[in-house]
């Protein structure tokens, strides 16, 4: 995350279009907002469209306006989101979820400055900094042909990419008190400590909802509070039970991200590369169980041997292969 805020200040001070990276809930706005505010633009507006939620037709009149009587409904000229956002900066959220038809403009708005509004034929023009979002691999989606690659490329000037909550644990107990300044304040509550319990389930937990799903939790957990502590039972069964799930997410991840490595490298590798992924993947996900029952047992090696179902020898080799250095037991 240092380097990501890193990068964010750094490109705020430039006009260059950001392309802002990451799963849902990690952020993706907050460090978007973040980009405007310590730009030159600050003192203009952001306006912020969340692609997704609009249809083709709707979107498009969103982002560029319309003329009365250009689709039934429009009973007024409106003006529209690129207009709003002049001398300041306009946030396209879920830029992945946009038409090849809209693209084709929104690469106009990119390289030109101008459009039209629906219905009209005059062009009009916005000095307006574009910060787009996605929460999938554009790349992936313009070798599927979903998206156009020469709007992929003035988008991704400067890319940011937010890591998921699972790969920065260490931040959970930061986002945990902040969360809990935040909402004891707005719910007129005084839930200041944290059960040492509740703050280890949640270091554990895989969060697929990432820090959205956290925020939401410590809401709920200082809403329902009896007390001045955050305690275990005031989380969801999922997060305070959340150890097996954990290597299920490795999995997964690992998979994906290694068999879309292979196909990248080409064809003609496929055979040879394809073998070599299931090698990879084994030893990722044991590496990941290893550490996890290491953890559950305090390091001691014998008991964790036995929760394995390994030899201890064996589990000692392990973890100098994997270059864990777990300590050895206390005779």
């Amino acid at each position: 995350m240092q380097e990501v805020y890193r990068v964010t200040r750094r490109v705020a001070t430039s006009n260059a279009s950001v392309l802002i990276l990451g799963e849902t809930g990690v952020g993706k706005e907050l460090i978007a907002g973040a980009v405007h505010r310590l730009s030159h633009r600050r003192s203009g507006p952001l306006v912020k469209v969340n692609c997704g939620a609009l249809s083709e037709s709707l979107l498009e009149s969103e982002l560029f306006g319309h003329v009365r009587g250009a689709y039934t409904g429009a009973v007024a000229t409106r003006q529209g989101r690129f207009e709003a956002a002049d001398q300041g900066t306009i946030f396209l959220d879920e830029i992945n979820s946009t038409s090849l038809t809209l693209q084709v403009k929104l690469l106009r708005v990119l390289q030109e400055g101008e459009f039209q509004r629906v219905g009209d034929t005059t062009n009009r023009h916005s000095d307006c900094r574009v910060i787009a979002a996605s929460n999938r691999n554009l790349m992936d989606e313009v070798h599927e042909q979903r998206f156009r690659e020469d709007l992929y490329w003035r988008l991704n000037v400067v890319p940011i990419e937010i890591p998921p909550l699972r790969r920065r644990r260490e931040d959970i107990p930061e986002l945990v008190t902040h969360f809990l300044e935040y909402y004891n304040e707005l719910n007129d509550r005084y839930v200041v400590h944290i059960e040492p319990a509740a703050l280890e389930a949640m270091t554990d937990y895989h969060w697929p909802g990432n820090v959205r799903e956290l925020q939401n939790y410590i809401e709920r957990a200082v809403v329902m509070a009896e007390g001045d502590e955050l305690v275990a039972s005031l989380l969801p069964e999922e997060v305070v039970g959340s150890q097996p799930a954990a290597a299920e997410e490795v999995i997964a991840a690992d998979v994906e991200s290694l068999t879309t490595a292979v196909v990248r490298q080409g064809l003609s590798q496929l055979d040879a590369e394809a073998r070599d992924v299931h090698g990879q993947i084994v030893d990722r996900v044991e590496r990941e169980v290893i550490l996890q029952v290491l953890k559950e047992c305090d390091g001691v090696q014998t008991r964790a041997a036995a929760r394995l179902g390994i030899n201890r020898n064996t589990l000692h080799k392990k973890i100098k292969d994997y270059g864990l250095d777990q300590p050895e037991e206390q005779a």
